[in-house]
């Protein structure tokens, strides 16, 4: 039976400075949230989902399940190393993640 390869590694996470952040929080605040984590929280179809998500969008929030706050805190942020982004903001249940393309970013941010 052939070996399969290792999945790739996530990207790493962009060091964003506060000035960024800003620039970000007041780019997420129209948006909806696109990923919607249920009672099972962080499984690996919703990081394959906010993976791509991120892909896609680059900037994007993330609805976690009602509860304890450090339980909160800690997936949300598994989520973020999982996927290579950038924790932007979290308020309440509502996280915002920011993980730019490649290739060909969508989103310019200010310099540092």
């Amino acid at each position: 039976m052939p070996k399969q390869a290792p999945p790739p590694a996530p990207p790493t996470a962009p060091e964003l400075s506060e000035r960024q952040r800003r620039h970000l929080r007041g780019l997420a605040h129209p948006l909806k949230p696109v990923i919607l984590m249920g009672k099972t929280g962080l499984t690996a179809a919703v990081a394959a989902e906010t993976a791509r998500a991120l892909h896609d969008h680059e900037l994007i929030k993330v609805k976690a399940p009602a509860g304890d706050r450090d339980a909160r805190d800690a997936l949300i942020g598994q989520l973020a190393a999982q996927t290579g982004s950038a924790l932007v903001q979290r308020i309440g249940n509502v996280a915002v993640l920011y993980r730019p393309r490649p290739t060909l970013p969508r989103i310019l941010i200010p310099d540092a």
